[in-house]
This record gives C-alpha cells, sequence and structure tokens, in this order.
C-alpha cells in the first residue's frame, strides 16, 4: 500500500562539517549557529529513516484470526482505508530557514569584512616595519613629526627646566661627576 521511500539527494550530504568551520575560519555566533543546523538536519535524518523503516501495512487478517470482536477489526480497517493525507503548510518552517539562511550569510559577510580590514591593517603595519629605519638613525625632528606627542612632553620638561627625563637617574644612576 506504501510507496517505496524516495531518495533525494541533499546538499548537507555534500558537506565536510568537520572542516568547514575550520577552513572558513569561523568563529563565534556563526560557528555556533551552523553547529546548531547541523545537530537539528541529522536529527531530522536519523528520524526521518527511522520511520522510513518501519513496516506501513496493516495485516488484518492476523488481527481477526486472533481477537473475537470482528466488528473493531473492520472499523479500523475503514478508516485506514478512508484515511486521507493531509497536507501540511511549510511555509513557515521555510521562512524561518530563509531567515537563519539570511541571518548567516550576514555574519559571514560580517566576518569576512572584518578580516579582509584586519588583513590590510597587518599587511600596513608589515610593509612598515620592514621599510622602517633603525631608531638609532632617526633625527629628533622625524620622531617629533611621527609622535607629536614626544614633542609636546619634551617642551614641556625644558620649559620647567628638567633636564632628565623621570626615572633616568633611578635606572642608569647618577653619572654628575661632583
Amino acid at each position: 500500500m506504501a510507496a517505496a521511500p524516495q531518495r533525494t539527494a541533499s546538499a548537507s550530504t555534500k558537506i565536510d562539517w568537520t572542516r568547514l568551520t575550520s577552513s572558513l575560519g569561523l568563529k563565534g555566533n556563526t560557528a555556533t549557529a551552523l553547529t546548531a543546523f547541523k545537530k537539528r538536519n541529522d536529527d531530522a535524518r536519523r528520524r526521518l529513516q527511522t520511520l522510513q523503516e518501519r513496516p506501513t501495512t496493516v495485516d488484518f487478517k492476523s488481527y481477526r484470526d486472533v481477537l473475537k470482536n470482528t466488528a473493531v477489526i473492520d472499523e479500523v480497517e475503514r478508516s485506514m482505508r478512508d484515511y486521507k493525507v493531509k497536507t501540511v503548510d511549510v511555509s513557515r518552517q521555510l521562512k524561518s530557514i530563509e531567515g537563519f539562511e539570511a541571518q548567516a550569510v550576514a555574519s559571514a559577510q560580517e566576518t569576512a569584512s572584518l578580516v579582509s580590514s584586519e588583513m590590510k591593517a597587518l599587511e600596513q603595519t608589515m610593509k612598515n616595519i620592514e621599510e622602517a629605519r633603525p631608531f638609532e638613525e632617526c633625527t629628533t625632528e622625524e620622531i617629533f613629526h611621527a609622535e607629536p606627542a614626544v614633542a609636546e612632553k619634551t617642551e614641556h620638561h625644558v620649559k620647567n627646566h628638567r633636564w632628565m627625563p623621570p626615572g633616568y637617574k633611578e635606572k642608569f644612576g647618577d653619572l654628575s661627576v661632583m
């Protein structure tokens, strides 16, 4: 009476879930949501498989042989024969999945843009490090231009007649000859 279970190809069977998170470098909410989705998918697939493996036909003749009240069996058989499969509106579930998908895509794009901007900043830092001259070769004007706070602090110390930076004597000792 029941048709053979249909086999449908699923995209989730083609995904290598163990490598997906690590290869894309997913972290935080994106990785958690992806793991939760995989778990729900696996649970639904297992449930579907167990339901498909269960027999769907009923042997009413064997029940008639065992039970004395065959009217009940006739009524159950009639109910099963008259049973019509109802269609279920899955649009709400599909909207939920689409919402999850949109959120995952947005999160992935945000992660990608953050990683991209961080990579650009790191590349610029690496370029600066590679092109930088040693500190000993820099002039005071170049240091003041690169870090104006140093110029301001130096100017403040000179105005207050402080010729030694704070902590210099403690660190290097007093070199005055008196």
